[in-house]
């Protein structure tokens, strides 16, 4: 490599690494620097390197590090701020000093080169566009949702409060009273739309740790609320799932978001007409790299769920922009559905592609990196997840208190339940031992859960606790034992067993 070319590598605008044989980062392009940190010299490729990758790509790199060579494959690196993306990775074999170096160059997920430009050493202006242009409007679309939302809570809570205040103080036949509740109820319309907008905004910050687990059994359960929910009838249902499905590893609770904005758009589309809606899962294994529709498929191992729906359609001029957020063709909607999608699909690692007949109806495919290892499936196991501890379940909201209620007792275990942590001190000062458990939201009207197990920790020290939240983020601490809104009864009762399985 002569110093140009050694110029051209430096201060190119796209990210490229030079990696030697032992997978230490020895050239960074600037580009490189602005997307994963400035310190990257002789830096180890797998500080960079996420767990959500597949089998297939970590042996690609390991194999092409050790003996360079020209390929290409999906990756999933972790960028400034510990965020997990996914990235198109060309290599190349360099020599440098007499000694051979891989050369990597990443592209956004989905965007492949051109048949003119497949050396890593070339990429084209328009991708090098593509590229910028796309993180430029996530970047600003997530800040400008992330101010709003924080300024929009803030001056909520003020409302909510002083109406609340006021309601407490005035008598039930004030002629000013019905007004005033009107008035709190749209706040906490508002209130419900901001934590929407919150959510969207640090979908990528909530990444968490992904398990290796079968798809069929979400799949499954999801399609099970929606049936439930379809009291007209007027909609089919047909399910079709590989019988011995891959392995991917996914964050069920955030998966099972994407299925539902999913299926929530597929009902929405028959909900006049009624019509059919199908589901399916597939094991996909692609030798050579494959296109389908807007995206690019690298060589690898692939669980492939598609649904589809004979409904209305989406128009043809809109169909380009359905995964930008705030984007909507629907009178009342946000436009963060799709986004959202997009954006945990992204998280995972995988990719997102959905094709439309306006009056035939849509489909929507998702493509989630995969291996041939076999996970236990769940259904199998239930006899592991029954117990007969105490649990306390304290939670503002008496549709979860019965859900978890109804769960935990079939799976043998002995339920009390409190909606607010002042009632679940009366419950514990009732209990003649005390409890093996406690499962607290949050944020709870009066009482905080923090501070209903402040209370609990100065009584009883060794109760174990659940903390459970859909807004609020967990200590470092509280991790293990932090349950995300919205949750399964699967994820419930793993957690509950995980957490009294654990040593004192």
């Amino acid at each position: 490599m002569n110093w140009d070319q050694i110029f051209v590598l430096e201060n190119a605008a796209w990210p490229v690494l030079l990696v030697d044989a032992q997978g230490v980062i020895r050239t960074a392009s600037q580009g490189a620097k602005a997307v994963f940190g400035a310190d990257l010299a002789t830096t180890y490729l797998a500080a960079l390197w996420a767990n959500a990758n597949s089998e297939t790509a970590t042996q690609f790199l390991a194999q092409s590090a050790q003996r360079p060579r020209a390929g290409e494959t999906q990756v999933i690196l972790r960028v400034k701020g510990g965020v997990e993306t996914s990235f198109h990775v060309l290599t190349a074999p360099w020599a440098r000093d007499r000694q051979k170096y891989l050369l990597l160059q990443f592209l956004p997920a989905g965007v492949r080169p051109s048949e003119e430009a497949q050396s890593p050493a070339t990429v084209s202006k328009v991708h090098a566009a593509e590229m910028q242009a796309h993180k430029q409007k996530l970047d600003c679309a997530l800040q400008l949702t992330r101010t709003v939302a924080l300024d929009f809570n803030n001056a909520l809570t003020s409302v909510l409060v002083h109406t609340s205040h006021v309601l407490d103080q005035m008598e039930a036949n004030h002629p000013w009273r019905n007004s005033l509740v009107e008035a709190e109820k749209a706040a906490e319309k508002a209130a419900e739309i901001a934590n929407d907008l919150a959510a969207f905004s640090r979908q990528e910050k909530d990444a968490r740790a992904q398990q290796a687990g079968n798809l069929n059994n979400l799949l499954r359960r999801t399609i099970d609320l929606f049936q439930k929910q379809n009291t007209a009838g007027n909609i089919t249902w047909h399910a079709d799932f590989e019988k011995h499905p891959f392995t991917a590893n996914f964050d069920e609770a955030k998966l099972q978001q994407a299925l539902i904005k999913i299926l929530e758009n597929a009902m929405q589309a028959l909900w006049i007409d009624g019509g059919r809606i199908d589901v399916t899962c597939r094991n996909l294994i692609l030798r050579e790299p494959t296109r389908d529709q807007n995206i690019s498929l690298a060589p690898g191992h692939y669980l492939c769920v598609e649904i589809k729906d004979d409904g209305c359609g989406i128009p043809p001029e809109a169909l380009p922009r359905v995964f930008e957020p705030f984007f909507t063709t629907k009178h009342g909607h946000r436009g963060l559905g799709l986004a959202w999608v997009y954006g945990i699909i992204s998280n995972h690692g995988g990719q997102v592609t959905i094709s439309s007949t306006p009056g035939a109806g849509t489909s929507v495919r998702l493509y989630l990196p995969a291996t041939r290892r076999i996970v236990k499936d769940a259904q199998h196991s239930k006899d592991e997840l029954r117990g007969t501890e105490t649990i306390l379940m304290v939670d503002d909201e008496d549709l979860l208190l019965t859900m978890g209620q109804m769960v935990l007792s079939s799976f043998g275990y002995r339920v009390l339940t409190a909606n607010g942590g002042e009632k679940a001190l009366n419950l514990l000062a009732q209990e003649k031992k005390p409890v093996d458990l406690i499962i607290t939201d949050l944020v709870m009207p009066n009482m905080s859960g923090r501070e209903l197990i402040e209370h609990v920790r100065r009584r009883s020290p060794d109760t174990k606790i659940i903390y459970s939240s859909g807004f609020v983020r967990p200590s470092a601490d509280d991790e293990g034992n932090y349950l995300q809104k919205p949750f399964t009864s699967s994820q419930l009762l793993h957690k509950v067993r995980q957490v009294l399985a654990e040593s004192d």
